[in-house]
């Protein structure tokens, strides 16, 4: 690659050993890809933020980061930690587990990271212009900042993200490129989807079938913001699909022509998927939340759980992000889940936390990449549905 003078001072060490650190992961990152340059990132989102996925290892890696000096340079945002940062103990975390997290966290806010652990971070603060470059690691947050908002940034792992925060620069490769931003196949959808559980079973099916490209999809009439993250989400699970566009939905599915490889999703294919993250026998623990709810997502909970109750040896467990759980306008719905027994949490999700521990053995949610993920990180069972059917089966009249 090319660098500037500048950039080639922070590599020899003249910006304080930490910087020389990040730089030099950069650079390597950016010969191996075949990046030219450099180039000035407007955010980043950091993963590896779980004590339970990064370890003892990981945790003081980061602590060395921050005792040598390493500062972030642009606005960034934390994915999901291990637990509540809160109400860790009703979540059956253990001391050391929560001591640990919080050296984790602390490491974090000492180079100047935003302190919201989440996979939504375009809800809370964090939502890039159109057009800018970025450098995020959470999977679904990166599907729907390339697909819906129009940034740009590649599937960034957590150490490169970080070092791209603490440099304010990116390696120039792959979808910071235009030309490699343009669809690869063309997906007709033959099914009609009416609920976000259906806009996570087709992610997932077309991440399953096609495993990595772009597609640009088809047949979809209108999908929200709700629709899109959970679609986005499910796409990384299954696949390795970090940008999509959708005909007449998203912006890069307006400009690009035919003549590629076709595609038909149809029913049949859909229920392959849910077979393939579902497992029998009756579940008794129902996640909603991955990604994190939004303050629609409460609202429309809220209204199904009125009047109800979580039936006994059951539970249901709410996940967001601690700055839509702060919002005012959410506190409403908020009491109204917990007046039917559901735990709220925010900081954390069913897929990076010690979900074995609070002693359930089958989960049931509405978000596709939580079931393919929990029945390695957690050794449950899980099974997915749409929401109206999630309250069906933990929850009880009144």
């Amino acid at each position: 690659m090319i660098l500037t003078k500048e950039e080639e001072d922070t590599l020899a060490g003249e910006n304080g050993r930490a910087s020389s650190k990040a730089m030099q992961l950069l650079v390597a990152l950016g010969e191996v890809m075949g990046a030219d340059r450099l180039i000035p990132i407007e955010s980043a989102q950091v993963s590896g933020v779980s004590y339970g996925n990064i370890g003892d290892a990981g945790m003081e890696l980061l602590e060395d980061w921050s005792q040598e000096g390493a500062r972030v340079k642009v606005k960034t945002t934390l994915n999901p930690a291990g637990m509540d940062l809160d109400k860790w103990r009703e979540m059956g975390v253990d001391e050391d587990y929560h001591r640990n997290q919080l050296r984790i966290i602390k490491a974090f806010e000492s180079m100047g990271a935003d302190i919201t652990c989440t996979c939504t971070p375009y809800l809370v603060g964090n939502r890039p212009q159109h057009g800018a470059h970025i450098a995020w690691s959470e999977s679904s947050a990166i599907g729907y900042a390339n697909s819906v908002l129009g940034a740009l940034t590649n599937r960034e792992g957590g150490p490169s993200a970080l070092a791209a925060a603490i440099v304010g620069k990116t390696p120039r490769y792959g979808l910071h490129l235009e030309e490699n931003r343009r669809p690869t196949m063309d997906i007709d959808v033959k099914v009609r989807l009416t609920t976000t559980f259906d806009f996570s079973l087709l992610g997932y099916t077309i991440g399953r079938i096609i495993g990595s490209g772009i597609p640009i999809i088809t047949g979809i009439e209108h999908a929200d913001s709700d629709r899109l993250k959970i679609m986005s989400a499910a796409l990384a699970a299954s696949g390795g699909i970090a940008m999509f566009h959708v005909k007449g939905v998203t912006t890069g599915g307006r400009r690009h022509g035919t003549g590629r490889e076709r595609l038909c999703i149809d029913q049949r294919e859909m229920e392959i998927s849910r077979g393939k993250v579902s497992s029998e026998g009756e579940p008794d623990l129902a996640c909603i939340g991955c990604p994190h709810c939004s303050p629609g997502e409460l609202r429309d909970l809220a209204r199904i759980v009125k009047g109800k109750k979580v039936g006994s040896g059951k539970g249901l467990w709410v996940w967001t992000s601690r700055g839509v759980y702060n919002l005012p306008s959410v506190k409403g719905y908020l009491g109204q889940i917990e007046k039917a027994g559901g735990k709220i949490f925010a900081d954390t999700c069913m897929v990076v936390c010690p979900l074995e521990k609070a002693g359930f053995a089958h989960m049931v949610t509405n978000s596709c990449k939580a079931a393919h993920y929990v029945p390695s990180t957690a050794k449950m069972k899980s099974s997915v549905t749409e929401l109206f059917s999630i309250a069906d089966r933990v929850l009880e009249d009144r």
